[in-house]
């Protein structure tokens, strides 16, 4: 089942997309959950990280669609992004928001069959790598190869990635077997590491994104061992 948002304030447009959507689904035997939106401020709103695909009309009332796709990238660096405008000259906004891909108005069925199947290809070959979790603010997914290193701090969990920093409430073992066939490793009770991201080990510590993380003692040799495993098969 893919979640498909579609933003648009103009209703005849709004059924034509879904129509549009519907037909793809009995012609490919891709299920969809068809969410409408009437304006950028009501997908951004409690915005939950939940749609696989957005399709985002650029001019609207309250908030254009360029804003909102913003404001949508500052809390889910995976949702395929595309926009529904008659107007070309947004492509270079649109690259820094990573919007896959532009449907003209007037939109021909071919037209967006073909580029749906694209968004639906770049989903298929980052699903795999995507976890969930569940912060105060809302639901976000993040990209596994982007974490660098998940930190348990009392009853939260801190994810440090090249996104930023977030926290949840959670336990480290739940993501460690999550993680394991991803080249995560523990270095300690505290601390469980991407193993792409460790420049190096040194005074009993693992160098990672800048910081020393401390390697256990108990843990010191698995640590050793896991790592030397991962570099051989680079």
């Amino acid at each position: 089942m893919i979640n498909l948002a579609i933003v648009e304030d103009e209703d005849s447009y709004a059924a034509q997309l879904a129509e549009f959507v519907n037909k793809y689904q009995i012609e490919s035997g891709t299920l969809f959950n068809v969410t409408r939106f009437r304006d950028g401020d009501e997908i951004t709103n409690g915005y939950n990280s939940s749609f696989d695909i957005i399709l985002m009309d650029i001019e609207m009332k309250f908030m254009d669609g360029m804003t909102a796709a913003e404001e949508i990238r500052k809390l889910d660096q995976n949702v395929v992004i595309m926009f529904i405008t008659n107007m070309t000259n947004y492509a270079i906004r649109g690259y820094q928001v990573d919007a896959l891909d532009y449907v003209l108005k007037p939109v021909s069925y071919f037209a967006f069959s073909q580029k749906l199947e694209r968004a639906i290809s770049r989903i298929r070959k980052s699903e795999t790598n995507i976890i969930t979790i569940e912060m105060s603010s809302g639901v976000k997914k993040l990209d596994i190869d982007n974490i660098f290193y998940i930190e348990s701090e009392g009853h939260n969990l801190n994810f440090y990635t090249s996104g930023g920093e977030f926290t949840i409430r959670a336990r480290l073992s739940d993501f460690e077997v999550q993680l394991a066939q991803y080249n995560f490793f523990r270095s300690n009770k505290g601390y469980l590491v991407n193993l792409k991201y460790v420049d190096g080990v040194e005074k009993g510590c693992c160098q990672i994104a800048g910081k020393q993380l401390l390697i256990s003692r108990a843990r010191k040799n698995d640590f050793m061992n896991a790592l030397t495993d991962y570099m051989a098969g680079l």
